[in-house]
């Protein structure tokens, strides 16, 4: 059974008789009589009492509201498919790390608002995991986070590496290792540490970091939110590990100050020319599904977001510098 049965079957209904029936659906009366042919002998039973007038049988009344609203829902269906293909979706949902909601979308937001005014923008911020996670249950169209390749590796989904940034420590001002430019990793495991909730990228990175170091971290509290990192860090002699734009409004906080790790670790005695795998960076990706890119905002999203990184980037470095 196909649509195109259905519906030369409610045109005969509608108008009466196969040769209108055929000039209102733009076919040949021969093919409409096909069409019913093939139906019928789908269902097994007649539609049509043959006369001059097209009178439906029982079979026919029977089907009849079914058929309509059949073709009702495809009609929907296929309207609904067109408003996608010409970019009239009523809304946008992306879900981003916290540390790109504040300092890498906003510019792009707003392009995007002035190109598609029609498609409301949805932002939620949200870790890296459960971002991914929500993007592949279908509840939003672009997930901005750290690369996970075990949570990435499928066939549908498109990803793009928008940059990868240095992560540095932070501490309050007057920390015993606010005395030193870098911070050698082992001078890390004296203090505790302030890291993400379980389910956040940069918890599991740390805590992978460490365990490279062979060295045990100190876990003192786990938090979800950049404020609360500093509320906390500028009280004591906790420290955490972030990112550089997670660092972004700290560099002017008298009360607060950042370190980066040091790449030659010396209190391990080794000659100074062998290096430790202290360099500790994180990757920055945007992720979608194929299927998706083939919507012109999510599209035109997308582009944006690779196209404006250098932009972006530099609206940071100018944060930063002042």
């Amino acid at each position: 059974m196909r649509i195109e049965q259905l519906q030369a079957f409610i045109a005969i209904t509608e108008t009466g008789n196969f040769g209108q029936a055929a000039k209102k659906c733009g076919v040949t009366q021969s093919t409409i009589s096909r069409q019913i042919q093939s139906l019928e002998q789908d269902l097994g039973l007649p539609l049509f009492h043959r006369s001059a007038q097209a009178k439906l049988t029982l079979g026919g009344e029977k089907l009849l509201p079914r058929a309509q609203k059949i073709c009702q829902e495809w009609s929907k269906a296929s309207q609904e498919c067109s408003d996608l293909i010409a970019g009239k979706q009523p809304e946008l949902c992306i879900a981003a790390i916290h540390s790109v909601c504040a300092h890498y979308l906003p510019p792009i937001l707003q392009q995007f608002c002035l190109d598609y005014p029609q498609v409301q923008l949805r932002v939620t911020a949200l870790g890296s995991d459960r971002a991914l996670k929500v993007l592949r249950d279908g509840l939003i169209d672009v997930a901005i986070v750290m690369n996970n390749r075990f949570l990435t590796a499928s066939a549908e989904i498109e990803l793009a590496v928008l940059y990868e940034e240095q992560v540095d420590v932070l501490m309050a001002a007057n920390h015993p290792l606010s005395k030193l430019d870098q911070v050698p990793p082992l001078e890390l495991v004296k203090y505790p540490q302030v890291v993400f909730k379980d389910g956040y990228g940069m918890q599991r990175l740390v805590q992978d970091w460490f365990d490279n170091q062979n060295v045990q971290i100190k876990t003192a509290m786990e938090l979800n939110t950049l404020d609360a990192f500093r509320g906390v860090i500028r009280q004591g002699e906790m420290v955490a590990l972030l990112p550089h734009k997670a660092l972004i409004d700290s560099y002017n906080d008298p009360t607060l100050a950042i370190r980066p790790i040091s790449q030659v670790n010396r209190t391990l005695g080794i000659n100074q020319q062998e290096e430790l795998n202290s360099v500790l960076t994180r990757q920055v990706v945007m992720v979608t599904t194929r299927d998706r890119l083939m919507i012109p905002p999510i599209a035109h999203f997308y582009q944006l977001v690779k196209d404006m990184g250098k932009t972006s980037e530099r609206l940071t470095s100018q944060l930063v510098s002042q």
